[in-house]
């Protein structure tokens, strides 16, 4: 008997162990990880058995300000939102008042894909799965700091040209995103804004959460976005995304994210309120789209061995447990939202500034608590990183040394002015001022930008009110009678294709 208790003590002490690693040793690891990336702030939660088991903010708000993070700092979570859309539709279909199923246009008349037959096919499942047929990001630049309202850009849907066939691949969308989430007040009468948090933030009492960034003028302990330009650490315009927000519009904090994380983790149910049934979390939490397994994850994480996408959260294996996550990037701040349903573990990350820690420290957090030896994720890829950057900065130095500096314009600068559009996005002008074009998106105020001349007829195009984006490239095209009639712009980054938008030259009956 003795044995047998001394046994039973032995397995329980190590199992506390193994569900509970050195948090001390997790703090220190994540600070040593800020400085390799550069973040001035961040801030961790951790729920083990329903419970806040660690809840820490590190580093300042604001670069060169004292301010520092904690707990209850409020930080834009971008893409974490789609989950709280699904489990919004997920009520709507607990109640029977939509099916997952159901064709998108019987809630929303107006909505249209480039191919017909899509637009009669698409289903509320279709809109949270990312199967369309569209590019990742197709359409992301319709919304970004522009003042279209969510119908508009919804309307503008069509207009993007998919690269793959229907439910064929995966390809991510935040406009099909935000069309599901507009299909709520349809249904209910209640703006999205006003449903969520009805539904979540106040039954769950997260106080300091919200859709929009008109809310933060009222709540002092906020982070600022921040980014790397020319080498240094600057801080980041605050961008609207009110009219996208079913995509990605919730600022929330660790401790307020935490509540939302133990509700994930007792399917759907906190102090015996029902959110949603067991069976509309099996149906969110199960694979709809493959993913692949890039090359970079099947060398760094050989244990996981499937990826998908579920209805607004991210799916995978990893030492054989089930991972329903996923990641939130907006300009200057980074996110993440784990869960491990089978080890009753979840956690979220939120970071100020555009940086992979996020996603290693994912990893590194569940190999604490599996008790598996892993690898310093965050060291390596920053290592990765740093290479990529200084690729392009040679790549830069070459087309440099290549361009002709001695090269002119084949017009008078003047003949370049004038309006250029397309149905997709909408309209640009190009002005001259003291001597230079200046490009300005007219439903953007924010993209506007002098045009320096590069060679002939292309100009490097830099959008400062974003030092996120790097410089670009505008090419004026002229037709055969030596007229200017349409000019492409290519600005290259992960996340805003530049290259998928049309500006051609609108000709005033003067110019006839």
């Amino acid at each position: 008997m003795r044995h047998l208790i001394l046994f039973i003590l032995v397995t329980f002490t190590f199992s506390v162990f193994a569900q509970k690693p050195d948090l001390q040793k997790l703090e220190v690891y994540i600070q040593k990880c800020m400085t390799e990336w550069e973040i001035p702030g961040m801030a961790v939660g951790i729920v083990k058995n329903d419970t806040l088991i660690f809840a820490k903010g590190f580093g300042i708000r604001e670069i060169g300000k004292p301010e520092k993070v904690d707990e209850n700092t409020m930080f834009g979570i971008a893409s974490n939102t789609k989950a709280f859309t699904a489990a919004a539709l997920a009520t709507l279909v607990d109640e029977g008042k939509i099916k997952w199923d159901d064709k998108v246009t019987d809630y929303i008349p107006y909505f249209e894909m480039y191919d017909p037959f899509v637009t009669h096919e698409m289903t509320i499942r279709d809109l949270l799965c990312h199967r369309s047929g569209l590019e990742t990001f197709s359409g992301d630049l319709i919304w970004d700091a522009t003042t279209y309202t969510r119908e508009e850009i919804i309307k503008r849907i069509k207009y993007l040209k998919p690269v793959y066939s229907f439910r064929s691949h995966y390809g991510y969308s935040n406009v099909l995103v935000l069309t599901a989430g507009e299909i709520i007040p349809k249904v209910t009468g209640k703006s999205y804004d006003e449903y969520i948090r009805e539904k979540f933030f106040e039954p769950l009492g997260m106080k300091n959460t919200n859709t929009t960034i008109k809310k933060h003028a009222e709540y002092k302990n906020l982070a600022i976005p921040h980014a790397r330009n020319n080498g240094k650490t600057v801080t980041v315009k605050y961008i609207s995304w009110d009219n996208i927000a079913p995509a990605g519009g919730i600022n929330s904090t660790v401790n307020d994210m935490s509540k939302w994380i133990k509700m994930q983790l007792n399917n759907g149910t906190q102090e015996n309120h029902l959110f949603f049934t067991k069976d509309a979390q099996r149906e969110m939490w199960s694979a709809q789209t493959v993913e692949d397994i890039s090359k970079f994850d099947d060398y760094m994480f050989p244990s996981m061995h499937f990826h998908s996408y579920g209805l607004g959260w991210d799916l995978f294996d990893y030492h054989g447990k089930k991972v329903i996550n996923h990641s939130g990037g907006l300009d200057g701040m980074i996110s993440q939202v784990v869960l491990v349903p089978e080890e009753k573990l979840g956690f979220v990350i939120l970071t100020n500034n555009i940086n992979y820690l996020p996603y290693t420290l994912m990893y590194s957090i569940m190999d604490r608590f599996f008790n598996v030896e892993g690898k310093d994720y965050s060291s390596i890829l920053v290592k990765y990183v740093k290479a990529n950057e200084e690729n392009k900065i040679k790549e830069e130095k070459e087309a440099e040394e290549k361009r002709n500096k001695n090269s002119k314009t084949t017009l008078p600068l003047e003949k370049y002015c004038g309006t250029y559009g397309g149905d997709l996005y909408g309209n640009a002008t190009i002005t001259l001022k003291e001597g230079k074009l200046n490009l300005q998106f007219v439903p953007a105020p924010d993209f506007f930008s002098v045009l320096e001349h590069w060679q002939y007829d292309a100009f490097v195009v830099e959008f400062k009110n974003f030092p996120s984006l790097p410089k670009g490239k505008v090419n004026f095209i002229l037709n055969q009678n030596a007229e200017v009639y349409e000019f492409k712009i290519d600005v290259p980054n992960p996340d805003f294709d530049f290259t998928e938008l049309t500006f051609k030259r609108i000709m005033d009956k003067s110019q006839h």
